[in-house]
């Protein structure tokens, strides 16, 4: 059963929200929050795997909110929802920890799927959310970048990979590009997550533009 927590400021959001995940044989809500604060007390305690986090609220919002539940090892995945794609708040929610983020104006479904992807502790990002990252972060000057730790540790292999991962490959596609078995796909990612202390594939495309390995 995967373990759900619902935080949004709108009351009506947070009772449908609710009742769809419950609805669901797999999932479980385990806890509810009007705001950032509340869902972080919350998510330290009740140790969700999936955090639905609105990014605007009041008392604290959902950045900071996701700093700080995300922090640690073994964190819970969050995954924001936002009114608009892509805007400045989620951008700020993914370097904050967020592992994607999940339109309100979507069908239900995608909802369910997006917590059913992060609980695998796959990423939520398709290839063409990356590429708009990708035009967000190399529009950004050059002193912003950052170099992120254990970087200098990585083989030109995993360099490369990084490269694939921060472009939305999967796993399998990482295999067929790179003509290598899924398993030695996998075994070069999760190495990859484990030098540069990530948590998941979103985190690692985040790391890939700050740094400047993604340029185009």
């Amino acid at each position: 059963m995967i373990k759900v927590l619902v935080a949004d400021d709108e009351a009506l959001l947070r009772s449908a929200f609710c009742s769809l995940i419950e609805a669901q044989d797999d999932l479980e809500v385990v806890g509810v929050a009007a705001d950032g604060r509340e869902a972080a007390e919350l998510a330290a305690r009740l140790a969700p795997d999936v955090v639905v986090m609105d990014v605007r609220m009041p008392v604290m919002d959902g950045i900071e909110a996701t700093r700080r539940i995300t922090r640690d090892q073994g964190a819970p995945r969050v995954l924001i929802l936002t009114t608009f794609d892509l805007d400045e708040y989620v951008f700020a929610a993914l370097r904050a920890g967020a592992s994607g983020f999940a339109l309100k104006s979507r069908p239900p479904e995608e909802l369910l799927s997006g917590i059913r992807t992060l609980a695998a502790g796959e990423a939520l990002l398709a290839p063409t959310v990356t590429r708009r990252l990708i035009a967000h972060f190399t529009g950004r000057t050059q002193a912003t970048t950052r170099t992120p730790w254990g970087l200098d540790d990585l083989t030109d292999r995993e360099r490369e990979v990084l490269v694939l991962v921060a472009r939305g490959l999967s796993n399998a596609e990482l295999a067929a590009t790179l003509h290598v078995t899924l398993p030695t796909a996998k075994t070069h990612v999760s190495r990859i997550l484990t030098k540069l202390g990530a948590r998941d594939r979103t985190q690692l495309a985040i790391l890939a533009y700050e740094s400047g390995i993604l340029t185009h």
